[in-house]
């Protein structure tokens, strides 16, 4: 599980294509979003770098919170 906290989400449109992001990566990726939080919660067997590149090519860039 990884707890990314992602500034430039700000509104639902941000939040789909920070899940599109994800999904492109691992379809299986189980994500809760945390909106007014800003927070990214990724459950996925998928590396924390090759998550975080895909969401930052698509112009959101995480922070990394907790990774484990």
């Amino acid at each position: 599980m990884y707890e990314l906290k992602v500034e430039a989400m700000t509104c639902g449109h941000c939040a789909g294509r920070v899940t599109q992001a994800v999904k492109a990566i691992d379809p299986e990726a189980v994500l809760v979003i945390d909106l007014p939080g800003k927070l990214v919660r990724i459950n996925s067997t998928h590396k924390l770098a090759e998550l975080s590149a895909a969401m930052t090519e698509a112009g959101y860039p995480p922070q990394v919170v907790s990774a484990g």
